[in-house]
């Protein structure tokens, strides 16, 4: 949507496919980071963005052994909003739908899902849609997430890292007196997020473990939330249903090769994310800025992008995506159980302790969770 948004401000034809209807899906990143609160006030419409309901967080807390100390704290960033935003994405998307259909060249396609390429002379042209309709294009842009169709049609194979975790998405109601922790460490790990009238939980737990906690039962599982968030205790009986859980096995993994001809990958399909630092969907953002700053001119003069523009596409935002790959798999491994049985306030990890002993760290933290290893920034 961003990258769509961007290249139709600059007068190119753009249509963008969304297979759903609407962008109402839950147990996704709501976080909007510094870095593209920065872009959105550099686009003019921050006023408007930050009126849509969200909550702040000026710095990052985490409780561990009982005691809290800052892992990020974002007040000293020399930008116009020093804080995460948290915010529904489907408000975000709505937003930046609503703004990019100002713009005459641009198009939203809902209910309308890429399923195959047309490739000409060995150049992609276009896709197929599941309704059997061709859109042509001089440049297919893959950014359907971590199971990218277009990836796959490409023949564009990604080299796997392995995760430290899988995570459990669910929700339990939220009253104003709760006093919940934004990350809390012990068996497993709770990430809390405020959304007015009911905490959206991530329970964090090791890769591959998900079968094994299912197997020990629903009370189990509502103990180790309740042991995280004693506030709740009260409340998790009404997580009585394994329904009402949504497992998302996290994948990290980046494409050697983000193109071919006809054809770039941004975002997650280029390179999927773990959810630590809610640092994914802020990248892909900053990947959509790069494509639009250096494809949108070629595009807009009418010329089809060349092997050579794609490359420098992926060499501007390559170094980025491993820096911050090398960070979520190694800093961040060890605030997460390795298993279902270990206990984080028993053992507190070593980047803990350093951040304890060491305040600085957390303006260092700050900056490179807030604005990432390379922001961007809109072009004029």
């Amino acid at each position: 949507m961003m990258a769509g948004l961007l290249l139709a401000r600059q007068g190119v034809e753009v249509v963008v496919l969304e297979k759903h209807a609407d962008f109402l899906r839950d147990f996704r990143g709501d976080t909007v980071h510094p870095s593209t609160l920065e872009l959105i006030a550099e686009l003019g419409w921050i006023e408007e963005f930050l009126r849509l309901p969200h909550t702040k967080m000026p710095e990052v807390t985490v409780n561990m052994g009982g005691k809290d100390v800052t892992f990020a704290d974002f007040s000293r960033l020399k930008v116009r909003c020093p804080y995460i935003a948290f915010m529904p994405q489907w408000d975000v998307l709505d937003f930046l739908a609503g703004k990019a259909a100002a713009y005459p060249s641009f198009r939203l396609l809902r209910r309308t899902e890429a399923t195959e390429l047309i490739t000409e002379g060995g150049r992609v042209a276009g896709v197929i849609t599941d309704g059997g309709v061709e859109v042509r294009a001089d440049l297919v842009i893959g950014a359907d997430g971590r199971h990218s169709t277009v990836r796959a049609r490409a023949g564009l194979a990604p080299a796997s890292d392995s995760p430290p975790m899988d995570v459990l998405w669910f929700r339990l109601p939220r009253r104003a007196e709760d006093r919940v922790p934004f990350f809390q460490g012990g068996k497993g790990a709770l990430i809390s997020i405020d959304r007015g009238d009911y905490w959206q939980l991530a329970y964090a737990i090791p890769a591959d473990a998900f079968a094994e906690l299912k197997a020990a039962g629903l009370p189990a599982l509502q103990e180790r939330v309740a042991s995280l968030a004693p506030a709740l205790r009260d409340r998790v009986r009404q997580l009585d249903d394994w329904d009402a859980v949504h497992h998302l096995t996290v994948r990290v993994d980046r494409l050697r090769q983000w193109h071919r001809p006809g054809l770039l990958c941004i975002g997650d399909a280029a390179h999927a994310m773990s959810p630590a630092g809610g640092v994914g969907i802020n990248l892909a953002v900053q990947d959509a800025v790069a494509t639009a700053n250096l494809l949108g001119p070629v595009l807009a003069r009418g010329d089809v992008p060349a092997e050579a523009d794609l490359v420098r596409v992926q060499s501007r935002r390559e170094r980025a995506t491993r820096v911050t790959q090398a960070f979520q798999l190694g800093i961040l491994r060890d605030l997460y159980p390795k298993n279902l049985g270990d206990d984080t306030t028993q053992h507190v990890p070593p980047i803990f302790t350093a951040f304890r002993a060491l305040p600085p760290l957390r303006h260092l933290m700050g900056r490179f969770i807030g604005m990432g290893a390379r922001p961007e920034h809109i072009a004029a």
